[in-house]
């Protein structure tokens, strides 16, 4: 028996394994039935009735809006949307899916959980209505891909999550003016200097009275030369910015959280291929990849990070009092920046780009987690549970962004007419959808770790090296053992370090 079997045995009989435990247990919260008058019950008697799981608390009232909402519309299907607490979402899914009355016939999942739900019997896979528009012509592929497993489409792409470049957009345009009036001062200097030269001094003093306030256009056009493309560029604008009293970091960002750093290897490291379903397909320990981590280890350097101390929300809080001019930032920063702003919090303008390139070489790509609605495979009520999953995707949907701060996947409204949020959009079309495979689900758990070596000064050949062999060895049931990849330090850096007293020795030699 392969070890991907041996796996799939093993979660099937702890998904069955257990009761089912009752709403007063899990904590359901469904519309409460004694608040309905006696017509409405009367008509619910009548009506199909569809349950709705979800585990995120924020959705509540979007949820509760859509089921009525969706009710005028088909007036024959009652949606209950129900808030299940707990760590083990899937297996209570399970457990009620097995033991349980009412079914849950669709729930909201990450599309990391499908493989984990299909082989549980809990997804099945989708089937469009008659008429509806396919999803490889409607959505980003990236959406596509992270609700497919084994060529089935088993879910509808909702909303998603992702990471892209937050700049203080205040700070860059009053650098932005300040660039050109220095640089007006040095064309005028060296006009007066070539005036004085030939005796006009009174022409000199006339363009100097003359000169014009610098335009919206000038600031618009220089600005975009502090937008980075790569880390390089933000290296760059550090060395010769004259930051404000307040500013205490260029670019800071959460570097113990592996969301916040995937981009860095994200172009070059390859866990179940295209679809993250493929255990055939892991490509962890390649030459690119380590050279993206050495560029991230010597960023400690220019920005000394303490992973110990660092938090996602503690950087976010910083760019808010604008302590921080470049982070990068998931798709929530964009709601708490405008709740921030409404209440007084935040004072200053923004703007949202793709996150650098690791450099003028190395490209980057963001990690994307997409939350989709299943469908029950236990449900019997699949075709009505298709339908209904089709209008919550994709109908509507800009009041999704506008009562939870979530971006949807499909959005025909006004969602991204917000240049910001169309940032995010961009950025998660280019992303890296979160694999689906169970046997590597630990692999962002141990790569974060590798990354937080590689920060404090661990050689990056020897972490992402021993990370492909603890992956590649789940995957394959039996020890792996990678050949190593020589790849030399450039010498300018071996040159720095050994001004700094140190060796230079290339990175990643083998211990004899």
């Amino acid at each position: 028996m392969t070890f991907k079997k041996r796996l799939a045995m093993i979660l099937a009989i702890a998904l069955v394994a257990g009761g089912l435990y009752g709403a007063g247990r899990l904590g359901l919260a469904v519309l409460p039935e004694e608040e309905q008058t006696p017509e409405e019950e009367s008509l619910f008697r009548h009506r199909e009735t569809l349950y709705l799981w979800y585990a995120d608390e924020g959705l509540t009232d979007y949820l509760n809006g859509a089921a009525v909402s969706y009710s005028e519309y088909q007036d024959e299907v009652r949606v209950v949307p129900v808030y299940t607490q707990g760590l083990e979402y899937l297996e209570t899914i399970n457990q009620a899916s097995l033991q349980g009355e009412e079914i849950p016939d669709l729930y909201i999942v990450s599309n990391d959980s499908l493989e984990k739900a299909y082989l549980a019997g809990l997804a099945s896979e989708v089937k469009l209505p008659e008429g509806v528009t396919p999803m490889e012509e409607l959505l980003p592929g990236t959406a596509v891909r992270a609700v497919t497993y084994h060529d089935k489409q088993i879910g509808y792409p909702f909303y998603y999550e992702t990471s892209c470049l937050l700049y203080n957009r205040t700070y860059l345009e009053e650098w932005a003016k300040a660039q050109i009036t220095a640089e007006r001062d040095q064309a005028l200097a060296e006009d007066a200097q070539e005036q004085a030269d030939s005796g006009d001094v009174e022409e000199v003093i006339q363009e100097a009275q003359e000169e014009e306030e610098v335009s919206g256009e000038e600031i618009e056009a220089k600005l975009e030369e502090a937008i980075p493309e790569t880390i390089d560029e933000i290296l760059s604008f550090a060395d010769v910015y004259d930051a404000p009293e307040q500013v205490e970091a260029v670019f800071k960002w959460d570097v113990s959280d592996i969301f916040y750093n995937y981009f860095i290897v994200g172009n070059y490291i390859d866990v179940g291929g295209v679809n993250g379903d493929n255990a055939d397909s892991i490509g962890i320990y390649n030459e690119n990849a380590i050279k993206a981590l050495r560029v991230y280890q010597n960023l400690n350097q220019f920005f000394s990070i303490d992973t110990k101390e660092i938090s996602y929300d503690g950087v976010l809080q910083d760019f808010l009092d604008g302590k921080i001019v470049y982070t990068v930032a998931t798709t929530d920063a964009l709601s708490k920046l405008e709740k921030a702003r409404e209440e007084g919090g935040f004072s200053y303008e923004y703007g949202v780009t793709r996150v650098p390139d690791v450099s003028g070489e190395l490209a980057s790509a963001s990690l994307s987690v997409t939350q989709c609605v299943g469908v029950n495979g236990y449900s019997e009520k699949k075709d009505m549970a298709n339908d209904f999953a089709v209008y919550l995707t994709q109908y509507n949907t800009q009041e999704l962004y506008a009562r939870t701060g979530k971006l949807p996947v499909y959005c025909d409204g006004e969602t991204y007419d917000d240049p910001n949020a169309a940032a995010f959009l961009e950025e998660y079309t280019r992303s890296v959808p979160m694999p689906k495979m169970i046997e590597t689900s630990n692999f962002w758990v141990q790569l974060e770790i590798a990354f937080a070596r590689i920060w404090e000064g661990a050689d990056a050949n020897d972490e992402l090296r021993a990370l492909s062999e603890q992956i590649m060895g789940q995957v394959l049931g039996e020890a792996y053992t990678e050949e190593y990849i020589d790849v030399p330090i450039p010498v300018e850096e071996t040159e720095e370090e050994g001004e700094d007293g140190e060796t230079g020795e290339t990175e990643g030699q083998e211990a004899e």
